[in-house]
């Protein structure tokens, strides 16, 4: 087998069918990368991986060297996948010119696609609301409902208790013999009966 002439021939070949994501590398031995795209879902997202691949001297009789230098919108194991299959379609292959077919790709990038337009599709629709479902969250907000209103009323009860026996803390007024005020200074001191606060408020008016 002249592998020579068939690696010219496959190039010529990937040039036809890849366009605009085929590029020869200027390396030697050959090496060129290939750029896979799924098709855009419902929000124009893409699956996209690049793949480079570098012929061995005998192929097709021996395997090609490939990886993948860049990818977009895929995960660790998406890569990972892919691999697997370029690994199981080289061994199925091997012996004649098997990169243009390599249509797994594509084929794994339009699963992930999908898989990732399920996702969003899930992630904004939400959960249906069925009457099952509304009669359980509506017990729920009844029950904190009660439980906020009974924190009020113990609130108010508590007041109400309390009536006028506020003990006031005189140590808060030992040392207001020792402020200095201006002669223009006017001091109203007010006392809060019956509020579990603090016992005065001091108005300054200038």
């Amino acid at each position: 087998m002249d592998h020579r002439k068939e690696q010219r021939n496959e190039l010529e070949a990937l040039e036809s069918i890849y366009p605009d994501s085929f590029t020869v590398l200027p390396e030697n031995p050959p090496s060129f990368t290939i750029t896979v795209t799924s098709e855009a879902g419902e929000n124009d997202e893409t699956v996209q991986t690049t793949v480079k691949f570098t012929y061995s001297k005998k192929y097709p009789d021996e395997a090609p060297l490939y990886e993948i230098v860049s990818q977009e919108n895929l995960e660790d194991n998406d890569v990972s996948d892919i691999l697997k299959l370029l690994a199981l379609q080289t061994e199925e292959n091997l012996g004649m010119v098997m990169i243009f077919s390599h249509s797994c790709i594509r084929q794994k990038l339009g699963e992930v696609g999908r898989r990732k337009e399920t996702k969003r599709k899930k992630l904004f629709h939400g959960t249906p609301v069925t009457v099952e479902n509304f009669l359980n969250w509506k017990a729920k907000f009844d029950q904190l409902f009660e439980t906020g209103h009974n924190l009020d009323t113990s609130d108010i009860q508590f007041l109400e208790d309390a009536g006028n026996n506020v003990e006031v803390n005189e140590s808060l007024f030992q040392e207001m013999d020792d402020l200095e005020l201006g002669d223009d200074e006017d001091i109203q001191i007010t006392i809060l009966q019956g509020l579990p606060v603090a016992p005065a408020v001091l108005e300054l008016t200038m």
